[in-house]
């Protein structure tokens, strides 16, 4: 399952003692994990939201805090940076989100991936952005941005924004294998905590028509695009024409102004459009990945399709509500004491359990199953 997950901003910084307990217990988890599924199913675990929170509240992050992803996707890729279990965490947060074209390069030599392979990851890496980004528009900036790749070039991308106005995180989870469109509904699961009442969403599978519509607009003259956003920015104001279009009677001008506030400029759109025009997009993606569009381009073409051509994008928060992964923070607490303190002997003795379980495992062939068959029993707490 993949999708969305919600979590309240949190200040502050794990404890130095912890984070290296932390790193240790995930480490263990890992190998073990590697030895009895192998890396492309670490992929498809981290790509659920579910389990991703399951496993940072495990190694003793915070049941509810925004910062369980940035720690727990920088402690992942420090376990896993050299390569030998054929699994690799590219990317991060603020800065770090940027340099994943230069780190796939890496990664393709560890992995061995070809340069095929490398550069779809770029585009993909560069278009999931632009999507929870621009057609996804619910009040959340993103900050975190991390590519995992398997060596068999199985994928999976974290994402995270925030909205600082209600002090909210927003986690998205994209998967490869279960990836049929970029921009039609490529969230297949959905979690979250709390639901937006304005969000622009082209993703959704009702929004075919706006989807067409806007990639038809952008390669229109940029005269008529002007032409057309400023009737439906009139419209938009109930200023219509006097001759308005069937669709723009019917406008509610408190909801849609909502959606796509804030207006953008006309200059800016005339920009962008000419930009546009140049490299005439066939499709969606394609349109995306042009330099300089991005959420305000989307909502301007949305907008202009929405009340001129009656195609309007879904309004639709596409987060919902599923399962409460936190009850897993009770393994070991979390480090702001919810839902108690960090009982460090219990955290102690468990990495040490499972330290022994891998060694057991690469001694022979008896023993490793014996191993296996004792994660199996902290599995069932795992509920992996």
């Amino acid at each position: 399952m993949e999708g969305i997950a919600d979590l309240p901003l949190h200040e502050g910084h794990v404890p130095l003692w912890l984070l290296k307990l932390m790193r240790k217990l995930a480490k263990a988890i890992v190998e073990i994990f590697i030895l009895e599924y192998g890396p492309d199913k670490l992929v498809e675990r981290l790509a659920n939201p579910l389990w991703f929170q399951a496993f940072n509240n495990v190694i003793g992050m915070d049941w509810d805090s925004s910062g369980s992803t940035t720690v727990t996707l920088a402690i992942l890729k420090s376990i896993l940076s050299n390569g030998e279990f054929g699994v690799l965490v590219l990317g991060g947060k603020g800065s770090k989100a940027k340099s994943v074209p230069e780190e796939v390069e890496l990664a393709a030599e560890k992995l061995g991936l070809t340069t095929k392979i490398s550069e779809y990851l770029k585009k993909a890496s560069k278009l999931v952005a632009k999507v929870d980004s621009s057609l996804i528009q619910d009040g959340y900036s993103l900050y975190i941005h991390s590519l995992i790749v398997s060596e068999k070039s199985k994928w999976a991308i974290i994402q995270q924004g925030m909205n600082v106005n209600i002090r909210m995180a927003r986690r998205y989870h994209w998967l490869s294998d279960v990836l049929e469109s970029f921009v039609r509904e490529p969230h297949t699961g959905i979690l979250s905590l709390r639901k937006e009442e304005a969000a622009l969403n082209l993703v959704d599978k009702t929004a075919e028509g706006a989807r067409k519509t806007v990639v038809d607009l952008a390669k229109e003259n940029p005269s008529t695009i002007i032409n057309l956003y400023r009737e439906a920015v009139n419209a938009l104001k109930r200023q219509t024409t006097l001759y308005p279009k069937a669709s723009i009677i019917h406008v509610d001008p408190i909801k849609r102004k909502i959606y796509y506030s804030p207006i953008t400029s006309v200059n800016s759109l005339a920009e962008k459009i000419a930009k546009i025009r140049d490299v005439s997009p066939g499709n969606l993606e394609e349109l995306l990945l042009i330099k300089g569009v991005g959420a305000s381009t989307i909502r301007a073409l949305s907008l202009v399709s929405d009340l001129i051509f009656n195609e309007p994008p879904s309004y639709r928060d596409p987060a919902n509500y599923i399962y409460d992964p936190f009850k897993y923070t009770f393994a070991v607490g979390g480090k702001d004491g919810v839902p108690f303190p960090v009982n460090r002997r219990v955290m102690e003795e468990t990495i040490a359990t499972l330290e022994n379980i891998v060694k057991e495992a690469k001694i022979g062939p008896k023993e490793k199953r014996r191993a296996l068959d004792r994660l199996k029993a902290f599995r069932v707490g795992l509920n992996v």
